[in-house]
C-alpha cells in the first residue's frame, strides 16, 4: 500500500481508567498509521485505578509501534501529555483522548491542514457532548488563551490536536506542577488553525474530569498562565474607588446645601462592607499568584515515571 504521507507521526494518548476502550482505540488507529512513513503510539498511564496499565503492557508486547509509560500517580491530562510529548520520536505529534469521542480516522484530515503551512491544528467538534460544568470550564480556558492565540482560534481549541514536534523546544525547560499544553504551544508559534471533526458519545466508563478537577484546571489556567485576574482585580478596585469618591461628593454636597450629613448607620455599614469585600477579593487574587510562585520555587516536577515498556 502506497503511503499518503512521507512524515513520521507520534500519537500520544493520556490513559486514565480506560482498560475497556484502549484495544478498540489501537485497532482503529492501525489503518491510520499505515498512511505514514513511520508511526508510533505512546500510551501514558496517568495513575489509572483499573487495569489500564496491564492492557498497555499487553498491547506494547504485541505491537512494536506501541510504547507505554506508567506515571507514579495521577498528575492530570496535560501533565501526562507533556510526558508523552517529550518522549515522542516522530516529526509530527497527534494527541487524542482515550474515550473514542474523537474518531482516530480523522487524524489525516488534521495532518493535511497542518501541511498547508500551519504549526498547530485543532480538531474542533461539530457538536460537543459535554455537561454544563465542563462547558463552563472550557469557556474559561478559551478566554485565557485568547490573548496569545486570538479570539477566533482560541474558541476552537480541543484535546484533539496535531502539531510539529519541533515546537516542544520552546518549552523543553519548563518545570512546574501546573501544565497547559495549549499555552505552552503559544510560546513557540502563532500559526494555529482548526478543522471541524465529528464528536461521538463516550464509548465506555465516564470522564475523569470531576467538577472539582474542572474548577481546579480553570483556576490554574486563569492564574497560572494569564494576568487577567490581576487586571480584573485592578478594575474592580478602581471602580469601587470611583464609587467611594462619588459617595464622598454626595455627603459633602448634602452638607453644603442642606447643612446635614447623610443619615443612617446602614449606609455607612454598606460602604464599609463593599470596600472590605473588594480589598479581600484583590488580596485573594494576589495570593493565588503568590502560591504559583511558591510552587515554582519548589521546583516540583510536572510528572514522575514509574515504568516504561521500552528502553529510553
Amino acid at each position: 500500500m502506497v503511503k499518503m504521507f512521507t512524515e513520521s507521526i507520534s500519537v500520544i494518548v493520556p490513559v486514565y481508567n480506560s482498560e475497556a476502550s484502549l484495544p478498540a482505540l489501537i485497532e482503529r488507529l492501525q489503518p491510520v498509521l499505515r498512511e505514514f512513513q513511520t508511526a508510533e503510539v505512546i500510551l501514558v498511564n496517568d495513575g489509572s485505578r483499573d487495569g489500564s496499565w496491564e492492557v498497555v503492557e499487553r498491547l506494547a508486547s504485541r505491537l512494536d509501534y506501541v510504547r507505554g509509560i506508567n506515571l507514579m500517580r495521577n498528575y492530570g491530562q496535560h501533565n501526562s501529555l507533556l510526558c508523552g510529548i517529550r518522549s515522542a520520536r516522530g516529526g509530527i505529534i497527534a494527541t487524542i483522548d482515550d474515550d473514542l469521542q474523537n474518531p482516530p480516522e480523522e487524524i489525516p484530515l488534521l495532518i493535511a491542514k497542518l501541511l498547508e503551512g500551519y504549526d498547530v491544528v485543532y480538531g474542533t467538534p461539530e457538536k460537543e457532548r459535554h455537561g454544563f460544568v465542563r462547558n463552563i470550564a472550557s469557556r474559561i480556558t478559551k478566554l485565557t488563551l485568547q490573548g496569545a492565540m486570538g479570539a477566533q482560534t482560541a474558541g476552537k481549541v480541543s484535546a484533539f490536536r496535531v502539531f510539529r514536534t519541533t515546537l516542544r523546544e520552546a518549552f523543553a525547560g519548563y518545570r512546574g506542577p501546573f501544565v497547559s499544553i495549549d499555552v505552552l504551544l503559544t510560546w513557540a508559534t502563532t500559526r494555529f488553525a482548526a478543522v471541524s471533526v465529528k464528536h461521538h458519545p463516550r464509548q465506555s466508563g465516564r470522564s475523569g474530569y470531576t467538577i472539582g478537577r474542572l474548577i481546579s484546571h480553570a483556576m490554574n489556567m486563569m492564574t497560572g498562565f494569564s494576568s487577567l485576574p490581576l487586571q480584573l482585580a485592578s478594575i474592580i478596585g478602581f471602580s469601587f474607588t470611583l464609587f467611594g469618591f462619588g459617595a464622598l461628593v454626595l455627603v459633602i454636597t448634602r452638607y453644603l446645601i442642606h447643612g446635614v450629613t447623610v443619615p443612617g448607620f446602614a449606609f455607612l455599614a454598606s460602604l464599609v462592607s463593599i470596600f472590605s469585600g473588594a480589598q479581600l477579593f484583590a488580596l485573594g487574587v494576589v495570593g493565588e499568584y503568590l502560591s504559583r510562585i511558591h510552587f515554582r520555587t519548589m521546583d516540583k516536577p510536572p510528572y514522575a515515571v514509574r515504568a516504561r515498556t521500552y528502553d529510553d
